[in-house]
Parts: C-alpha cells; structure tokens; sequence
C-alpha cells in the first residue's frame, strides 16, 4: 500500500513526512521504516511511484554523465582548468578533446583559453580528485555564440519539467534551441537576439517562480505578450 501525505507541488521542511509505503525514492529523500521523509526545504513532487524534493536553493554537485557549462580560468601543460560552479574545480585534460595527440600538439591557448565558455560532460568524480570533463561529443566544447545564462542549480529539474515538459515548451514557444547543463548553465541560441531575450526572460521567471502553481501557463502567456512570437510563428509556417 502506498500513501502520499504530504500536497504535491507544495513547499515541504526538512525532516517532514512525505508518504508511506513502498514509493520509489528520489533526490532530497530518506525512509525511516515505511515512512519517507523529506531531506531539504523544498518543492515535493510525485512521478508515478517516485518521490522527491527539489531543493529551494543549493549547489551543483557533479555527477558522472552530467552536461554542464563552464568557463576557462587556467591553461596548463596538459589541459584546462574549468569552473563548472561547483565546490570542485574541473579539470578538462588534453587528451579528452578532438585533435592532434603527442609532443606536436599545438599551443593548448589556441584550442580554449582563459574565459571561454565549454559545454562539456563530467566524464570521473569519485570525491578523491577533481571532477574529470570531456569535450568529445555531440555538440561539446567551445560555445562561441548565443547567450549563456546561470540559475540556481537547483532548480534546473523545475526548468526541464516533468518528461521535458517545461524545456520543450519554451523551446516550441520562442523559436531558441536551449541546452540545458545540469550545473545551472542554460545556452540559449535564437534566430535573432529578441527571441534570445524573451527565452532567457522565461528562464528567469522559472527560476524566480519554481515554488508557484499555474507556472508554465503564466510563461507561455509573458511569451505570447512579446512581439517575437509572431514571428517565431510566421517562421515556422512559411
């Protein structure tokens, strides 16, 4: 048998019991018995059988798979030091992006130098060294255009919505291809700089409002209020 006690979608406290029975434990959750509590001040949510909490504010903590964006702050000899806006540094190693390997290889400043923005995946992070990123893949490495917005990490889960709700409205909405990194590092690439501004206008508002009811119907209507959606949409059908 299993229970929900606490409302879904409602702001719960640390330690307060969310439900009974044999649930699916999710993030920000521990079980005493048959009883789950909630780990964190955050919002309780319910998917299926699997309870969780998303956290109001917190850090990024890395995880092996994630995708995250960060920036250069060191070239070294080997690689790159990056800061992905976690407790860690990361480090990115030489060999782990395209081109040539050995002694030859050409200054690492000319592949990523200080301050530039890498989208990239944690490829290691045991807590006994720095997390390990890797730039071969799919749409990886140096991101040269677009607009790179920072939220609270946290509420990265509120900005993907559930099954990818929230993320592929936005996207459908303002016409932008949006990568979301796992860190709080939202890419953002438009057709034009205004469908830039209302999608990261959007992302804002997720963050602000995660905790609220009637969200994504609000965001949809802030977007249909700007002037670019017409355009979005005349793009798309002609």
């Amino acid at each position: 048998m299993m229970v929900i006690v606490a409302e879904p979608k409602q702001v719960v406290a640390p330690g307060e019991l969310l439900a009974e029975g044999d649930h699916v434990l999710g993030d920000n959750s521990f079980k005493v018995g048959t009883r789950i509590f909630s780990a964190c001040i955050g919002i309780f949510e319910v998917d299926g059988t699997r309870v969780t909490v998303v956290p109001l504010k917190g850090g990024y903590f890395p995880r092996v798979g994630d995708l995250v964006g960060g920036r250069i702050v060191d070239v070294g000899l080997s690689g790159w030091t990056v800061d992905i806006r976690a407790p860690y540094e990361a480090m990115l190693p030489a060999s782990e992006t395209p081109g040539p390997r050995g002694p030859r290889r050409r200054d690492l400043s000319e592949s990523f130098d200080v301050g530039d923005m890498v989208l990239s995946q944690v490829l290691a992070f045991d807590r006994t060294r720095d997390p390990l990123l890797t730039v071969k893949g799919p749409g990886l490495g140096k991101i040269s255009n677009g607009r790179a917005v920072e939220i609270s990490a946290a509420k990265i889960p509120r900005l993907i919505g559930r099954k990818g709700s929230m993320i592929s409205m936005l996207k459908r909405e303002t016409g932008c291809q949006i990568t979301v990194g796992q860190n709080g590092v939202v890419m953002v690439w438009g057709k034009s700089p205004e469908n830039e501004r209302v999608a990261v206008e959007a992302i804002y508002m997720v963050e602000r409002e995660a905790h609220t009811r009637g969200l994504t119907d609000r965001i949809r209507e802030m977007i249909a209020k700007s002037n670019v959606v017409g355009e979005v949409a005349r793009t798309q059908t002609a």
